[in-house]
């Protein structure tokens, strides 16, 4: 039923309707990315952004400079933020809770700043980069928001049955283990440091080709779409849908990136609405709207 009605919802809705549409599923993508390494692995990642900063500019400067596709700029994203999280992570995994959290944020900070000062004369500075091609698909050009719509929602499609299918995995069964109680699980023969920077990795990875296709829709990247805010974004999307729930945290991205925008009217008061049925949602459910039932996968 989901589906069908995800697939009638060009035919249904308006153009901003399916824009906004097309922005929740790019939400979905990152906080799938993150329910990864903080539902899954238990890593307090609030820097989840500059990952997903890392793949939009790798896109960003590979189409722009090189006049390659966003098809043939995906592996490349994927590339470069997972080997940017296994750089960052090597240190960083020995902190654990909120010392992690803290410094993960330090290091979104860190990337959004080097975006801004332009590095190595590539990223545009504070202006960005424009002039991002069109994803060409069997020599379409994608350009209307149907056609995203389609793109992002069957990434989605393909990134719930990936992360379905490794949630059933022994390598899913070690992180959960792994997250539950980490010393019965190196008891149990778990390598726990290896699991989490395996999941680290991967999440971080996934990210970077959720920001392809960011970079594929705004057709212009700049260090202001990838702030602080964006990785609290992502991280209120996991924790109010479930962490470690894959329908929860698709719920979460519904109800974090797409009811502030149906109430756009109220302007600046629709933040302070939204934060506070976050803060009662915290107190009244911390479990989450639709948490992983005990000893299930995602």
């Amino acid at each position: 039923l989901l589906v069908a009605a995800l697939g009638a919802a060009p035919l249904a809705l308006s153009r901003y309707g399916v824009d906004l549409l097309v922005n929740v599923g790019i939400y979905a993508l990152l906080a799938l990315s993150l329910n990864l390494v903080l539902g899954e692995a238990g890593l307090y990642d609030m820097g989840h952004a500059a990952f997903f900063a890392v793949g939009a500019y790798t896109t960003a400067i590979l189409s722009t400079r090189l006049g390659l596709s966003l098809f043939a700029t995906l592996p490349a994203a994927a590339l470069v933020a997972g080997l940017f999280a296994a750089l960052v992570a090597l240190p960083l995994l020995r902190l654990r809770g909120d010392y992690l959290l803290i410094v993960t944020v330090g290091v979104g900070e860190i990337v959004r700043i080097a975006l801004v000062n332009d590095v190595l004369g590539l990223t545009g500075g504070a202006n960005g980069i424009f002039g991002i091609p069109r994803p060409v698909l069997l020599g379409v050009k994608l350009k209307s928001p149907a056609q995203l719509f389609a793109l992002v929602w069957i990434a989605v499609g393909l990134t719930v049955l990936v992360f379905r299918r490794l949630s059933t995995s022994r390598f899913g069964r070690q992180l959960r283990a792994t997250c539950d109680d980490e010393v019965a699980a190196e008891g149990s023969g778990v390598d726990t440091a290896r699991a989490r920077l395996t999941a680290f990795v991967l999440g971080s990875a996934w990210a970077g080709m959720a920001g392809t296709l960011f970079a594929a829709k705004m057709s212009v990247v700049s260090p202001e779409s990838f702030g602080f805010q964006e990785s609290v974004v992502v991280f209120a999307m996991v924790l109010l849908g479930g962490a470690g729930s894959i329908p929860g945290v698709l719920l979460g991205a519904f109800l974090v990136a797409g009811l502030p925008e149906l109430f756009r009217g109220l302007a600046s008061a629709r933040m302070l609405v939204f934060g506070l049925a976050l803060m009662v949602m915290m107190v009244v459910r911390p479990q989450g709207l639709w948490p992983r039932r005990a000893g299930s996968a995602a």
